[in-house]
């Protein structure tokens, strides 16, 4: 376990910035391990937030799923890739089809936002899916969660992140946010 210190730290650090909210740090708290997944609070003065990730699978990459009160049926899914420099703006970068797939189950077709975040050294890919609610409910189920971002016509990128956890990881964070509801 030691030898995954590391990418922990680096996991919660690049995940704990919200992606709308520019490169603002938010506060980690109440972390737990679930496998490849961790689950986790996140703060910033009264804005509260709930998060499972995947930080096992990349050095440079992370998976997560995040639940926001006042919406907590309805989480949000985003990529973060590190870049390894600090970027001068905060913009959308790119809008491009995007398919996810959870070991041979649905293919879920969508669309992907790109962006930077002023001050943040990595990029952020927010999902857009028609039947996301289907995509968890995949994901609490299966092994590997698939990705093809396609960057142009002929440009795929693929990405596998590991569903070792990831039930567990969503039920924590969906439960902590439903909580603070109350």
């Amino acid at each position: 376990m030691p030898s995954r210190l590391p990418r922990l730290a680096a996991a919660l650090v690049g995940l704990a910035l919200a992606g709308s909210a520019g490169a603002v740090q938010f506060n980690v708290a109440d972390v737990e391990r679930h496998g490849a997944w961790q689950s986790m609070a996140l703060s910033l003065g009264e804005q509260r937030l709930y998060r499972a990730l995947e930080g096992d699978t990349y050095a440079d990459a992370h998976f997560g799923v995040t639940f926001t009160p006042g919406a907590c049926e309805a989480p949000w899914l985003e990529m973060r890739v590190d870049l390894g420099e600090r970027q001068a703006e905060s913009r959308p970068v790119n809008r491009v089809p995007a398919d996810l797939r959870v070991d041979e189950a649905t293919i879920h077709s969508g669309q992907a936002e790109f962006r930077i975040e002023r001050g943040d050294s990595g990029f952020y890919v927010q999902f857009e899916l028609p039947q996301q609610r289907l995509l968890l409910d995949e994901m609490r189920q299966g092994k590997l969660l698939r990705l093809r971002l396609m960057r142009a016509p002929d440009d795929p990128w693929f990405m596998v992140f590991a569903l070792d956890g990831a039930d567990e990881a969503m039920a924590r964070a969906h439960t902590a946010c439903r909580d603070d509801e109350r």
